[in-house]
């Protein structure tokens, strides 16, 4: 969990600039895409979920460790923002 922190708080100016909203990224990918934040950081995590199947099913490659602990990290950090997308929303509904 602090490797995935560490990684969100490094990546934070690259993936924001100077926008505040730390989602900021999701919010314009999906009106890029005429589509929801969440639809589209799922397009953007399913490259890594790819990548980590393809990982489990090569038989003839053997993947450092470093390589696990990235694409497990990206994956997990996605699945954090995509909660945060999802609370965000329940948060700005009206009752």
């Amino acid at each position: 969990m602090r490797l995935c922190a560490d990684i969100l708080q490094k990546k934070t100016k690259e993936y924001t600039g100077d926008d505040t909203d730390r989602l900021g990224a999701f919010k314009a990918a999906a009106a890029l895409q005429h589509t929801t934040p969440e639809r589209a950081l799922a397009g953007m995590l399913a490259k890594h979920i790819v990548s980590l199947y393809d990982m489990c099913f090569d038989g003839d490659t053997d993947y450092g460790i470093g390589t696990w602990n990235e694409k497990i990290t990206d994956s997990l950090n996605y699945l954090f923002l995509l909660k945060a997308i999802v609370k965000e929303g329940h948060t700005n509904q009206q009752d």
